[in-house]
């Protein structure tokens, strides 16, 4: 797509038109109060999922210009065929308008946008005002195969380079509080004859980032070392605190030090590595053992830094698992498109298995919203949602020294099987040694699996 630097003459003619016909209206018809109502007049060509990426892109546009009238502009229109109970476009288009609102009244060259913001904040209930209980979260990533595929893809080959160990130790980087494990450790319990000793490390991280737990990782402990005791396995917790900021260093060194010759190591990446930072920003020394970061494109990053110092421990199998999309780069527009252009997905999922007004459907587009506020109104270390292709991952690993296996038929035909259980868009394709979960035909997540080479 071709991006705009300036607005061009007959856009910005609609766009006064358009808010000099709302404003007229309004003497005659007060309307709601701003942000996200929707106006009953006809909009015409204003509605259609091009042109409100096209308006958005204008908006960031004019915001990082400091063009407070324009940005107003569009920002009136876009609030005008964005309600937040449309369709699942104009949902998608509310978000991106809430969190360029933020942008705006954040960065200060539209502060008449604050009190917008202020609104806007009130406005849009947020995953961050609640926190899942186990059985409310477990249900909640039940939802979709968003993560079900990859605790699918990954367990199958887990459990194919684990068999004959008599110990084997997970180190579970997950985005979703170990809510693959006990899927684990059920086809553990059943697949194998003579059972072995589980050692389950998670990090509890000072960072937080949605969906979160109403439980401390020491209760969700006790929680799976007894579930896995229901199964006849002996299970030890180990809960690392570490940081995504500097790159998971002290779980590196909790791990060089406990990981002993004869067990098979583990490390299950969920959706958890793209919050490391990459080469967009570099670590600087200071007196302090923890780095901060500039925004720079010279130094390797803290990423890299991870993958090398994990192929060292020489694990028995890692696996990636990821969505697929990049939002790594420093141009706001840039970012902009590419979240648009792939977070449809997740509004146009959320049609066909939530109904409009329940907690989970609401739970479910605050997540989304939070990832879209982050991409967009967020810069520096702020910005953690820096996701990267599949294609970016497979090279990464590879420069890291490790080589990636395929997935086997059982773990295909298990994928399938799963996805039988959703709605018909959810697909499965397999790229080289990987598999993707594509819906309607574009690629979602992707999951790999990595042994040393």
């Amino acid at each position: 797509m071709m991006q705009f630097t300036e607005t061009p003459p007959q856009l910005l003619h609609q766009i006064t038109s358009f808010s000099n016909l709302t404003m007229n209206k309004n003497q005659i018809h007060r309307t709601r109060p701003w942000p996200g109502f929707p106006s009953s007049m006809s909009l015409g060509n204003f509605g259609d999922a091009n042109c409100m990426e096209q308006l958005l892109v204008h908006c960031a546009n004019a915001i990082e210009s400091s063009d407070a009238t324009l940005a107003q502009q569009i920002l009136w229109v876009l609030n005008n065929i964005a309600p937040p109970d449309g369709d699942s476009n104009q949902r998608l288009t509310c978000a991106f308008l809430r969190a360029l609102i933020t942008r705006a009244a954040k960065s200060g060259t539209c502060k008449m946008l604050a009190a917008m913001e202020n609104n806007n904040a009130h406005y849009n209930p947020s995953i961050d005002s609640h926190k899942f209980s186990v059985i409310e979260l477990a249900s909640f990533v039940d939802l979709t195969p968003w993560h079900r595929f990859g605790f699918t893809a990954a367990n199958a080959a887990i459990l194919e380079a684990v068999d004959g160990y008599s110990v084997i130790h997970i180190v579970d980087l997950s985005l979703t509080h170990c809510m693959q494990i006990p899927t684990l450790i059920d086809a553990i319990a059943s697949r194998f004859e003579v059972l072995p000793r589980l050692k389950l490390t998670v990090v509890g991280s000072t960072e937080e980032v949605p969906p979160k737990l109403d439980l401390s990782y020491n209760e969700l402990g006790l929680k799976l070392i007894n579930f896995a005791g229901s199964r006849n396995i002996i299970m030890e917790f180990k809960e690392i605190h570490s940081s995504y900021a500097d790159g998971f260093s002290s779980l590196i060194e909790h791990i060089r030090m406990q990981h002993f010759v004869g067990e098979a190591l583990v490390v299950n990446c969920h959706m958890m590595l793209h919050y490391i930072p990459d080469e967009t920003l570099s670590p600087i020394p200071n007196t302090t053992s923890n780095p901060y970061f500039v925004e720079s494109s010279s130094t390797p990053s803290l990423r890299m830094m991870f993958l090398k110092a994990l192929r060292s421990l020489n694990p028995t199998i890692v696996v990636l698992v990821d969505e697929d999309a990049d939002f790594t780069s420093n141009n706001l527009v840039c970012r902009l498109r590419s979240a648009f252009n792939y977070l449809w997905i997740s509004y146009d999922t959320v049609d066909t298995f939530l109904p409009r007004g329940s907690k989970q459907r609401q739970w479910y587009e605050a997540d989304i919203c939070w990832k879209i506020e982050n991409v967009v109104a967020h810069e520096g270390l702020q910005r953690v949602e820096r996701l990267e292709l599949k294609s970016h991952w497979v090279q990464r690993m590879r420069n890291a020294g490790f080589r990636g296996i395929s997935f086997g038929e059982e773990a295909v035909s298990e994928v399938k099987t799963m996805l039988d259980e959703h709605a018909a868009g959810w697909g499965l394709k397999k790229e080289e040694d990987d598999l993707v979960l594509t819906w309607k035909g574009h690629n979602a997540v992707f999951a790999t699996a990595w042994v040393p080479a």
